[in-house]
């Protein structure tokens, strides 16, 4: 009995999500020790919802659903990138905020990383294709068959990374609370 204890306490699952308005990837892994084990990568099409509101609220629930079903120790998610339509970071960013406030509803652990930090992290190159990403994961996971789209394999990638930053991202804030974002984040209240 004790040692099976002591195997559940070094179990720690993952979920990563690569949040979007259109797509929302996602991938759940398992830690036991030094091995890494998939769970499942999947992810929410959104494009079939017209209104931008409605999208947000799929996200919000199936992010609770993952949560509620798979009892993760921990969430990463990647942050939005800074590009030249502020409209589509907007929307990029609303998206990660509701999957966020998921985790933080459920008293999740958030750990956020930059696009660049999860390619760099996966294949050594912060400049990596989808297609690299997804070649690395495969390898590293045994995956047998990736799925046709990218978006779940970028949302696997987050978790990944995640684990083999051993969920410290220098550059980005970890929340376990509101009130820790709260306390941190004092001008993105009103």
């Amino acid at each position: 009995m004790q040692n099976t204890q002591k195997k559940l306490k070094t179990e720690r699952i993952i979920l990563g999500i690569d949040p979007g308005t259109t797509v929302m990837g996602f991938g759940m892994i398992s830690v036991t020790g030094k091995t890494l084990q998939l769970i499942l990568m999947d992810e929410l099409i959104l494009n079939k919802y017209d209104s931008h509101s409605l999208r947000l609220k799929k996200i919000f629930e199936r992010t609770l659903q993952l949560i509620d079903e798979f009892h993760p120790d921990e969430l990463a998610i990647e942050a939005p990138f800074f590009g030249k339509n502020v409209q589509s970071m907007l929307k990029l960013g609303r998206a990660q905020g509701v999957a966020m406030a998921a985790g933080l509803y459920r008293e999740v652990p958030i750990t956020e990383y930059l696009p660049k930090k999860v390619k760099m992290a996966i294949t050594g190159n912060g400049n990596a294709s989808k297609e690299q990403v997804a070649a690395m994961l495969k390898r590293l996971l045994n995956i047998s068959v990736l799925p046709t789209k990218l978006d779940a394999t970028d949302g696997l990638a987050v978790a990944v990374c995640h684990y083999f930053n051993n969920g410290n991202d220098q550059t980005k804030k970890k929340y376990g609370s509101w009130k820790s974002f709260i306390n941190d984040n004092p001008k993105r209240i009103k």
